[in-house]
């Protein structure tokens, strides 16, 4: 049976779990006490007003993580009866948990429909990690992630699974995540405003320049190199890497389609595509022939290097009128409450990668010092 820690099942569970409560308790403004009993939405009726898209979101919501958390179960050990009552029993607590919540917050609701949802959609999820174990999937995939993965790839495996969800959040650059710099600045100037430390803090003489396009052109090949390279620290043999590079362009491709899809319309989904980005692509993928052959030191290594060149590039893009219009969309349309959750994984994507860089190379080398003390 697989070690839990060396699985990456409980990781993105703890994922899914925070991607559901900031989808439920957006804004996260306006906390108080509204004089409300906490089981007065128990009790109450059915409510009368209730859309398709409320009820199949509520219910496929949490799908994913009664999954998640009964494969988790599974995979540590425990017999599928426990799995699946552990899985359904922590979806109704959670979401539970959350209702009660948004009774402190004026623009919630609270809803013992919802409620329902939640946990049929958490036993829907457990029911199929059962089906797959009973169908010997569960059996395959591990030996299909061993033949191809370390058993230390938790960490490049959930950043992976994470990276198509981020390139949903629009960016100005495509591809390129971590834009966070000049909010960051705007942020601390607002808190220090008023007081003698404002003088302190270093502000841009000059705003910021349109990319040229050739460092546009580099900004997209360090952004689509970054992801290549994080699967290749993770995965065994040179064929399979270039296995996983394609398909992890293409996801982001697509994703990045999607996105300019939602925002403008299906016609525009792929006016992003311009000669710099196609040209930045194009680099990428030449690269990524001979850099599939590095040993897994020298691809941390790599995608460290391009990690930073990436969030230095990106930090230096100013945000266009178009790119205003586009987040305004986002904001305050209709995908409002899942704005936030995939714009602060656009935010810190490159962030958490870069923390698992430096504790791959930490493994890397503590691993290396040991074999060189027995040899």
């Amino acid at each position: 049976m697989e070690n839990r820690h060396n699985s990456a099942t409980w990781s993105l569970a703890w994922a899914y779990a925070v991607l559901i409560g900031y989808a439920s308790l957006y804004p996260f403004a306006g906390w108080r006490d509204q004089g409300v009993n906490p089981v007065s939405f128990l009790l109450a009726p059915w409510p009368r007003y209730w859309s398709g898209f409320d009820l199949w979101t509520n219910l496929l919501g949490y799908a994913p993580f009664g999954c998640l958390l009964a494969l988790g179960w599974l995979r540590s050990g425990r017999s599928a009866v426990k799995a699946a009552l552990g899985a359904i029993g922590t979806g109704v607590l959670f979401s539970l948990a959350l209702e009660y919540l948004q009774i402190f917050l004026p623009s919630r609701v609270p809803s013992n429909l919802d409620l329902a949802l939640n946990s049929a959609g958490a036993m829907l999820g457990a029911m199929a990690a059962l089906l797959l174990e009973r169908c010997r999937l569960l059996v395959r995939w591990r030996r299909l992630r061993d033949a191809w993965v370390v058993s230390d790839a938790r960490g490049a495996l959930v950043l992976l699974a994470l990276w198509p969800w981020a390139l949903l959040y629009p960016a100005p650059v495509p591809l390129a995540l971590g834009q966070v710099l000049e909010r960051v600045e705007e942020a601390i100037a607002d808190w220090l405003a008023g007081t003698p430390y404002l003088e302190w803090l270093p502000l841009r003489e000059i705003e910021l320049q349109p990319l040229l396009p050739s460092v546009e052109w580099l900004c997209v090949s360090a952004s689509a190199l970054l992801p290549c390279l994080l699967a290749y620290s993770a995965i065994r043999a040179a064929s399979k890497r270039l296995l996983s590079t394609a398909l992890l362009l293409a996801a982001g491709m697509a994703v990045t389609a999607l996105s300019a899809a939602l925002s403008w319309g299906p016609s525009t989904a792929w006016v992003w595509l311009t000669p710099p980005v196609l040209g930045g692509l194009c680099t990428a993928l030449l690269l990524l022939v001979p850099l599939g052959r590095l040993p897994m030191r020298g691809c941390v290594v790599a995608a460290g290097v391009v990690l930073l060149v990436s969030l230095g590039l990106t930090n230096q893009a100013p945000a266009s009128p178009y790119f205003a219009l586009t987040l305004q969309t986002w904001e305050q349309g209709r995908f409002i409450r899942f704005h936030g959750v995939v714009q602060w994984l656009s935010w810190c994507w490159p962030y958490l990668a870069l923390l698992h860089l430096i504790k791959r190379w930490r493994s890397l080398r503590s691993t290396r010092r040991s074999l060189q003390s027995s040899a």
